[in-house]
């Protein structure tokens, strides 16, 4: 990031968003808007002074709630800029309308409440979608505890856990009592392959990462005891199942096969009960922490970027790419691509040759004086078209769109245009269209006649 942000050809907008996406590949006209800081980035020094001396803790998002922040805060040291932003929701200045520390404080007199929103409109040729994922809500498995019992937490609060810039500065603890645990239950495929109460996917990531964690764990504290409970261990990439097998052989790793009916707590401990199905038992194992390895979903907000796009998604919210093997990263509105774990579960392996391809894609675009297009287009006789649109809805390149224009007279008058970038000629508004108004360039319906009456003599 830091890197990227030096570089005088990239332009990084952080905490923005995208509200309207219109136009066409090699011409994207793009309104973003820049949501107010609160905190001036041209005076910012990032001396750290305002949210040092912030009165104010909630629960921080970047550390999973496993540790706190200020109602200024920087979500994580290595984030860039290196400028804070103000927690409206938070702030006892917006709060209570007091306060002021922040800003008494500043030398710099960055700190600036009454700083509003700026909206950017600019022209883009390509645009490359990698917003991510959200993770399955761990509550909807009330049998497991989660929300309820303190030390049962997801694989993501582990990790944050485990790393030195974490809450806990890589100290592994329980978040009850602070104590150092002993034994650790791993919980798979909670929200995964499951229609009934999850999503029937696999979530890609849940079996390596688990591992990952069983070895952290054991280097951290060497008397640990893990056990794992699972359905399957999905280990196809390059090496990793011998990373698993050194888990279990090299690190003490107790894998079990079978789904956990109940967690309840006995004292300061967690009961785990589950079925063994290889040994055809039932199992009751003492615990003193449970990580669950929750579901990859789609982001929430995912649907509402896909109708700003004009890209499809799937029955999950993930985003649909045009062809799953020929044309992996590419969508059906060409110049947008698709990038990691907003198309579909993705490790990180998979995230960067996804990315990577859609770099290749976007150099390849920008290449060369002139882009090659698809020579049978669509064409509209505006004087025959009655508006009913019906085009404009089968259309699943979004390459047909109204426009209004100016006649002689001076009059206004709306028709419907054909961007001929955007369509790849596949004839769905040709088959649609009431009025045959619409036809193929090369495939019209009079050179498909001679065409047949040449195969006829």
């Amino acid at each position: 990031m830091v890197e990227s942000s030096q570089n005088e050809n990239i332009e990084i907008l952080t905490y923005s968003e995208v509200e309207e996406v219109s136009g066409y590949i090699g011409n994207f006209d793009v309104r973003i808007r820049k949501k107010a800081r609160l905190v001036d980035m041209k005076k910012c020094t990032g001396c750290g002074t305002c949210y040092q001396k912030c009165p104010v803790k909630v629960p921080s998002e970047f550390d999973m709630e496993t540790g706190m922040r200020k109602a200024i805060y920087i979500p994580f040291p290595q984030a860039v800029p290196n400028v804070p932003v103000i927690d409206k929701v938070n702030c006892r200045m917006f709060t209570k309308g007091k306060c002021q520390i922040c800003q008494k404080l500043c030398q710099a007199e960055a700190v600036d409440y009454e700083q509003e929103d700026e909206v950017i409109e600019d022209k883009f040729g390509a645009v490359v979608v990698a917003t991510g994922y959200d993770l399955f809500d761990a509550s909807v498995y009330g049998e497991y505890g989660g929300g309820r019992f303190k030390d049962v937490i997801s694989g993501l609060q582990l990790e944050r856990l485990i790393s030195p810039a974490g809450p806990t500065g890589g100290h592994i603890v329980r978040p009850s009592d602070g104590k150092e645990p002993k034994n650790v239950v791993f919980i798979q495929c909670v929200g995964s392959r499951d229609p009934e109460k999850g999503f029937p996917y696999c979530s890609s990531v849940c079996c390596m990462y688990t591992a990952k964690h069983a070895v952290l764990l054991k280097e951290h504290i060497p008397d640990v005891q893990t056990n794992i409970f699972y359905m399957d261990i999905r280990s196809a990439g390059k090496n990793y199942e011998q990373f698993v097998q050194r888990t279990m052989e090299q690190y003490g790793a107790l894998y079990i096969r079978g789904r956990v009916s109940k967690i309840y707590q006995r004292g300061d401990k967690l009961i785990v009960k589950g079925a063994d199905t290889l040994a055809g038992s039932q199992v009751e194992v003492e615990a003193d922490l449970v990580v669950l390895a929750t579901a990859i979903t789609a982001r929430h907000d995912s649907k509402e970027l896909a109708k700003i796009l004009g890209i499809p998604y799937d029955q999950f919210g993930f985003f649909t790419e045009l062809h799953p093997k020929l044309a992996p990263v590419e969508t059906v509105t060409s110049g947008v691509f698709l990038a990691g774990a907003c198309q579909s579960p993705k490790d990180i392996p998979d995230t960067v040759a996804a990315a990577s391809g859609a770099a290749v894609k976007v150099a390849a675009l920008f290449s060369g004086d002139f882009l090659s297009m698809e020579p049978l287009v669509s064409t509209i006789d505006t004087s025959v078209c009655s508006m009913c649109k019906a085009c404009m809805e089968v259309c699943p390149y979004n390459a047909i769109q109204e426009e209004e224009i100016t006649l002689r007279d001076g009059t206004k008058k709306k028709q419907l245009k054909v961007l001929e970038s955007v369509c790849h000629g596949c004839g769905a508004c040709v088959s649609t269209c009431r009025s045959s108004c619409i036809m193929l360039k090369g495939m019209t319906d009079e050179q498909i006649f001679e065409e047949l009456m040449a195969v006829a003599q």
